[in-house]
């Protein structure tokens, strides 16, 4: 196979899952973005949490709200925090307790009741980001989970659940980012009024 057919394959494979995602999950995705807006609109705050690449969607979501979504969109930041940021914190967690515990042990200190969590995991079955769902549970958050496969553990745990369509990691990574941006544009429009 030659690089124009290796790009291709990719392509065409990442319009076919969203194609999918567009079939089996769009009234999900408009739950999650009504559910997240509505925390945001109750006064409550947005903690997001995932590893490796969707550590890195989480960091870029959270900041998506709290600097802004689109350029142009003037509003005011929004409370939203990516627990994958802090390293000190993550690397005493790590040390202290557990890598397991990095999240929830953030989620204990910084969630409150009528929060919202938005656990990223393409698998579901990530141990750190299910103990901060757990945690989540027993605090009063809301949760949104963004999955793929076949949900994995997570399956059936959160208010709202979108389960990517694909068992491929880079075809769920770029779906979940995909669902980030349309979460955002759903809070800038309920609001502010922003298109």
């Amino acid at each position: 196979m030659n690089f124009e057919e290796i790009a291709k394959r990719s392509i065409l494979e990442s319009v076919k899952t969203k194609e999918e995602l567009l079939r089996l999950e769009l009234q999900n995705i408009i739950r999650a973005g009504e559910l997240a807006a509505n925390v945001l609109q109750e006064k409550g705050k947005i903690l997001f949490c995932g590893n490796g690449g969707s550590s890195c969607d989480a960091s870029h979501i959270a900041a998506e709200l709290v600097v802004r979504y689109k350029s142009g969109n003037e509003r005011p930041g929004l409370p939203a925090i990516a627990l994958s940021s802090d390293h000190a914190v993550i690397t005493a967690c790590g040390n202290d307790y557990g890598y397991n515990e990095i999240f929830a042990r953030q989620v204990e200190a910084f969630g409150r009741s009528g929060d919202l969590l938005v656990a990223i995991t393409t698998s579901g079955n990530s141990e750190n980001v299910i103990r901060a769902v757990d945690k989540a549970k027993a605090t009063g958050l809301k949760i949104l989970s963004l999955l793929g496969g076949n949900g994995g553990k997570l399956k059936g745990k959160s208010d709202v659940e979108i389960i990517v369509p694909s068992f491929e990691t880079a075809r769920i990574q770029e779906s979940h980012i995909l669902i980030g941006h349309i979460i955002c544009s759903i809070i800038e429009k309920k609001l502010f009024g922003l298109d």
